[in-house]
């Protein structure tokens, strides 16, 4: 807060972007979970807050990103290119828009033994070593305990989030 104050009593405040973000969460418990060793929500999703010139205030957004695609969108709002060597895409469409997505799907691994790929509906999470798959609707299911892999009205959804996670490419 104080440095916030103090910023918006410096001259700087019409031309500084505001970024917060954290680390990955920790189980506590969830799943029978201690620890960041796994792939579901509780120990995935990060806060990402954004403040400044060019993006729209008090608004909340469903676009799913990578922390790594802040930098290139910091890069874009200050006219500054990102190095090619960035795998970062640039999310500014949806600072002015919220309603716009900034990638399809995200995926997510733990070591050699978790893998998981959302469309940020559903959630499929593999596990090779054990050739077990989960599927979990997080709209309808945000704590992941409802695993619809199973469930042949889901066949669908399961096999084409499998094609994508099998294709290892986040869109």
């Amino acid at each position: 807060g104080r440095i916030l104050d103090a910023l918006e009593k410096s001259p700087h405040a019409k031309n500084t972007i505001i970024v917060f973000a954290a680390d990955s969460g920790v189980a506590r418990g969830s799943h029978g979970l201690i620890g960041k060793q796994n792939v579901y929500e509780h120990s995935m999703r990060v806060p990402l807050v954004l403040c400044g010139p060019g993006i729209v205030g008090d608004r909340k957004t469903e676009a799913m990103c990578y922390l790594l695609d802040v930098m290139p969108t910091l890069g874009k709002l200050c006219q500054v290119d990102a190095p090619s060597t960035s795998e970062g895409r640039e999310f500014t469409a949806v600072l002015k828009d919220p309603s716009q997505k900034a990638r399809d799907n995200l995926m997510f691994a733990y070591r050699n033994v978790q893998r998981a790929v959302t469309d940020g509906r559903y959630k499929l999470i593999r596990y090779p070593d054990v050739n077990v798959t989960q599927l979990f609707d997080l709209q309808n299911d945000p704590d992941e305990v409802r695993d619809l892999a199973a469930d042949p009205v889901h066949r669908e959804t399961l096999e084409r989030l499998r094609a994508a996670l099998d294709g290892g490419a986040a869109t």
